[in-house]
């Protein structure tokens, strides 16, 4: 990475700050990842993350966020850790609407029975404010999310892959149990539009985990197969 792309992204002013998030999260992984792994998982997630932020102020805690999911995701496809629970990715490309209502939706059905992901092809600056609205009308607070790049680790780590309108962008691993689902876009519609999509997805969220949460150990017999 050249000087210049570093100071644009903000690397050097930070790198103080990214590397105390290595310490943490170099004690949180003690025995599973060398510091060195997680110092270059920290500092690769905060170079994604810097391309698409708007705002930057809350790029150190994202990142931190993000390392350690997807350190987490490296641990469970090595074998490093053993997942209790069915682990779910949903995949749109701007990782700004469908994905999100997604997966926000699964961690409400799942209460903690299912490990929930969400990640873009594209990720875009920020979430769509009306995707924001329509979830907040259900007592759902999307604020703090923010879109996320797809990365290789997160879709090895997961048993269930739901893709929604991103093409042949996400791999393809043996043993996972893969859906795509047609959904319309949000981007740029009203609230009153985004509701219907949001209740679509709702639908087949619950479908999803009552099949999930019925017999929970099918999917992840078949990953490990």
């Amino acid at each position: 990475m050249t000087e210049h792309h570093e100071h644009s992204l903000g690397l050097q002013d930070n790198t103080e700050l990214l590397h105390r998030i290595s310490v943490r999260l170099t004690d949180r992984f003690a025995g599973v990842f060398a510091a060195e792994t997680v110092e270059r998982y920290v500092f690769e997630s905060y170079s994604a993350l810097a391309r698409t932020a708007k705002i930057k102020t809350y790029l150190p805690s994202t990142t931190e966020h993000f390392a350690n999911d997807r350190l987490s995701a490296l641990a469970k496809s090595k074998g490093a850790v053993a997942s209790v629970v069915p682990e779910v990715l949903f995949v749109c490309v701007q990782n700004a609407g469908r994905s999100q209502m997604a997966a926000a939706l699964l961690n409400v059905e799942a209460k903690g029975r299912i490990r929930v992901r969400s990640a873009g092809s594209l990720p875009a600056a920020e979430l769509d404010p009306a995707v924001v609205a329509a979830m907040s009308e259900m007592g759902l607070d999307l604020t703090k999310d923010y879109p996320k790049p797809l990365t290789d680790d997160v879709v090895r780590a997961s048993d269930v892959v739901i893709t929604m309108g991103c093409g042949d962008s996400c791999p393809i691993y043996p043993g996972k149990r893969y859906e795509d689902w047609e959904l319309a876009d949000p981007a740029g519609l009203p609230v009153e539009a985004v509701r219907i999509i949001r209740d679509e997805i709702h639908d087949r969220v619950k479908a999803l985990a009552a099949s999930l949460l019925t017999n929970p150990d099918a999917d992840k017999a078949e990953s490990n197969a």
